[in-house]
C-alpha cells in the first residue's frame, strides 16, 4: 500500500512538472510585471528600511495603485468644475462667499477655492506622474526585449492548447514546415523553425498600443501642467472703430500662470472696424443669431503690415501662438452731456451689459471730470442706464427688448450728481453706479428724474444743470486673448491614447504552432495548435484559416484500408484534454481548432 501511494506521489509531480514545461511556451504574451509571492509554508524575512521602501515602490508602480490615482484625479476635478475658482474668477467667488457663510470656512480650509493649485490635487497629480513613469520605463525594456527574441518552441503536447487540429499528409515534414513558414510569413507572423516545429506569434501591436496609451497620459499630465504654468488669459471690451494693443495695460482684466513671464507677449495689435450680427426674424427661432462676426485689422509686430480678419464664434484669430476669441457683444449708446453753459463734457459711445437673450443691456454713465453745476461748482454726474435694441412701446408690458436687432431702441435714464467715489482708491464695477453718495436729481413732480429717450432725445438737468442727449448707438465685442502653451501637447496626447488603447483592446497577441514529423507507418503527421492571450472566438477560425491554407501544399493522405482497433486506453497524442477526438481538417478546416 505504501509502494502505490509513493508511486502515486512521483507521477502526480512528474505531471506537474510537465505541465509546467508546456506551460513555459505560453508565457510573456504580455508586459505587466509579475508579483512575487512566497511559496506556500515559506517563512517571510522580515523587511527592513530598503524592502519596505522596494515594497512602496512596487505597490505605487503598480498598474492597480496607477487607475486608483487616475480615479482620484478625476473625482478631485469635480469640485474644481462646481465651485467658483481663484483662478478663473474672483467675483464669483466673492459672491459665493457672501451667499454662504458657513461653507466658507470648510471650503477655504481644504482649498476648494483653488482646486487646481491645492497641496493634495498636487500631491495626486504628482503620484500618479511617478506610477505611470515607474509602470512604463520596465515595461518597455520588457517589450524591446520581446520584440528582439524569437517565438518560442513548441509544447511537447499540443493537444493541451485551447485551439488544436491535426491531420495526415503524404508530404515531407522538411515540406510541410517550409510551407507553414510561407503561409504564416504571408499573414504576418514572425515565424522560425525550432526542432521539428514551427514557432510564430502575431499581436505585438497590442503592447505596444498599451505603452503608448500609458505614455499618452504622461504627455497629457505633463501638458496639463505646462498650460497651468505658463498660461495667459485676459478679456478686452472694444467698440466699433476702437482697437486693442496686447500689452498688460489694455487689458479689461488678465490671469496668468505662476511661471509666465509678459516679456513673452506676442507683440500685435487689432482694430474693430465692424460687428455683424444677423438675427432669425420670424418663426420659433425667432432672434436666433445668424451671423455673428467681428470684421478686424490686425498688424503682427511693431511694423507689420496689416491685414484684415473676421473672427467669429469658435474661430479666433490666430497671431503667433496667441488666439484672439469672440465671445459676446452688446451695444453702446452714444451720448453728448453739457453742462449748464452747454458745454460739452464728454461725447462717447457707453457699453452696456445684457442681461436676457434679446440684449437687454444694463449699466452706468459716469461723468467725472469737466462737469460745473450752475453755480459753477465742479462735480460728478451719474446715470443709471437701461437700454433695450426692440422697444415693445408704451403699454406693452415692462421695458425689456423684444428682439436682440436694434430695430426700435430706446434708452432710460435716471440722474444723480455728487461724488461717484472713484477717488477713494478702492476698486468700482465700471457698470454699477455707487449713489451712497450721491444726490437724485429730482423731476416736477418730486420723483427721482427720470426718462425713456429715443436716438436724437435728450433729458435736460433741472435748474439749468445741463442736458445729455442719446446720439446714436454703436456695437461693441468682447474678445478672450489667451495662450496655452500646452493645448497641441494635449491634443497630441489624448488622440495618442485613444490609439493606443484601441490597439490594447482589439488586438489579440496569440503564437502558433505547426509540427510535422514522421509517424510509424511512414506518413507525415501534421499538428497544429493555438495560443492566445484572452480567450478568443477568432483564434480557432484563424488557426482553420491556416490549417486550409497549409492544406494546399500538404494535402490530407488517404485512409488506410484496414486500421487496428485502438487499445483500450487511448493515448493522449490522439485525444486532447477534454478527451474529444482532434477534428480532421478536411471536415471543417475553420472548425477543427475548438477545443
Amino acid at each position: 500500500m505504501s509502494d502505490t501511494n509513493t508511486t502515486g506521489t512521483g507521477t502526480a509531480a512528474a505531471e506537474r512538472e510537465q505541465r509546467r514545461v508546456d506551460d513555459a511556451a505560453g508565457e510573456r504574451l504580455s508586459t505587466a510585471p509579475r508579483e512575487e509571492r512566497p511559496e506556500t509554508g515559506a517563512a517571510v524575512p522580515a523587511m527592513g528600511v530598503i524592502g519596505w521602501a522596494r515594497w512602496f515602490w512596487r505597490q505605487l508602480t503598480s498598474m492597480r495603485v496607477a487607475l486608483i490615482l487616475l480615479f482620484l484625479l478625476s473625482l478631485g476635478a469635480i469640485p474644481g468644475s462646481l465651485i467658483p475658482q481663484t483662478s478663473v474668477d474672483d467675483m464669483k467667488v466673492a459672491d459665493f462667499k457672501e451667499q454662504h457663510t458657513t461653507l466658507t470656512p470648510i471650503y477655504e480650509k481644504f482649498q476648494l477655492f483653488d482646486v487646481y493649485s491645492s497641496v493634495w490635487f498636487s500631491a495626486i497629480y504628482i503620484l500618479l506622474f511617478v506610477s505611470l513613469i515607474g509602470c512604463i520605463v520596465p515595461r518597455t525594456g520588457q517589450f524591446v526585449g520581446q520584440l528582439r527574441s524569437r517565438p518560442p518552441g513548441a509544447p511537447k503536447r499540443l493537444t493541451r492548447l485551447p485551439a488544436y487540429t491535426t491531420w495526415r499528409t503524404g508530404a515531407e515534414p522538411e515540406e510541410v514546415r517550409e510551407a507553414a513558414l510561407g503561409v504564416l510569413g504571408k499573414r504576418r507572423f514572425r515565424a522560425h523553425t525550432v526542432g521539428d516545429a514551427v514557432a510564430a506569434e502575431k499581436g505585438y501591436l497590442r503592447e505596444a498600443g498599451n505603452l503608448v496609451f500609458h505614455i499618452a497620459l504622461i504627455v497629457m499630465l505633463v501638458a496639463f501642467a505646462a498650460g497651468q504654468l505658463f498660461k495667459s488669459e485676459g478679456g478686452k471690451l472694444v467698440v466699433e472703430g476702437d482697437g486693442f494693443s496686447n500689452t498688460l495695460t489694455q487689458y479689461d482684466n488678465f490671469k496668468s500662470g505662476s511661471l509666465y513671464d509678459p516679456d513673452t507677449m506676442a507683440p500685435f495689435s487689432f482694430v474693430l472696424d465692424d460687428f455683424v450680427g444677423t438675427y432669425e426674424e420670424s418663426g420659433p427661432q425667432r432672434g436666433t443669431p445668424r451671423t455673428f462676426e467681428a470684421r478686424v485689422k490686425y498688424t503682427e509686430g511693431a511694423e507689420g503690415p496689416e491685414r484684415k480678419a473676421v473672427i467669429r464664434v469658435n474661430e479666433p484669430l490666430v497671431v503667433d501662438g496667441t488666439k484672439v476669441y469672440l465671445i459676446a457683444h452688446g451695444y453702446a449708446p452714444v451720448v453728448t452731456v453739457r453742462d449748464g453753459r452747454g458745454n460739452v463734457v464728454s461725447r462717447s459711445p457707453v457699453p452696456l451689459l445684457p442681461i436676457d437673450n434679446n440684449i437687454t443691456s444694463t449699466g452706468a454713465i459716469k461723468v467725472m471730470d469737466g462737469y460745473r453745476d450752475k453755480d459753477g461748482v465742479k462735480t460728478q454726474l451719474g446715470f443709471k442706464a437701461f437700454f433695450v435694441p426692440t422697444f415693445a412701446g408704451e403699454g406693452q408690458g415692462q421695458m425689456f427688448s423684444q428682439f436682440p436687432g436694434a430695430e426700435y431702441p430706446v434708452l432710460a435714464l435716471s440722474a444723480y450728481s455728487g461724488s461717484l467715489g472713484v477717488d477713494s482708491g478702492l476698486p468700482q464695477n465700471v457698470y454699477q453706479l455707487d449713489t451712497s453718495k450721491m444726490k437724485e436729481f429730482k423731476g416736477e413732480d418730486g420723483e427721482l428724474l427720470k426718462k425713456m429717450m429715443r436716438p436724437g432725445e435728450k433729458l435736460d438737468l433741472p435748474d439749468g444743470g445741463g442736458s445729455i442727449t442719446f446720439e446714436g448707438i454703436e456695437e461693441w465685442a468682447s474678445f478672450q486673448i489667451s495662450q496655452q502653451p500646452g493645448n497641441g501637447l494635449a491634443l497630441g496626447g489624448s488622440i495618442a491614447a485613444v490609439a493606443g488603447l484601441a490597439a490594447s483592446l482589439f488586438i489579440q497577441r496569440r503564437r502558433v504552432w505547426v509540427r510535422a514529423v514522421r509517424g510509424p507507418d511512414g506518413v507525415t503527421v501534421v499538428e497544429m495548435a493555438g495560443l492566445g492571450r484572452s480567450e478568443s472566438a477568432k483564434l480557432p477560425e484563424e488557426l482553420g484559416d491556416l490549417a486550409a491554407a497549409l492544406i494546399t501544399t500538404a494535402p490530407v493522405a488517404p485512409a488506410a484500408t484496414e486500421e487496428p482497433d485502438p487499445p483500450a486506453s487511448t493515448d493522449a497524442d490522439t485525444t486532447n484534454e477534454a478527451g474529444s477526438r482532434p477534428v480532421h481538417p478536411a471536415e471543417a478546416p475553420a472548425e477543427g481548432a475548438e477545443k
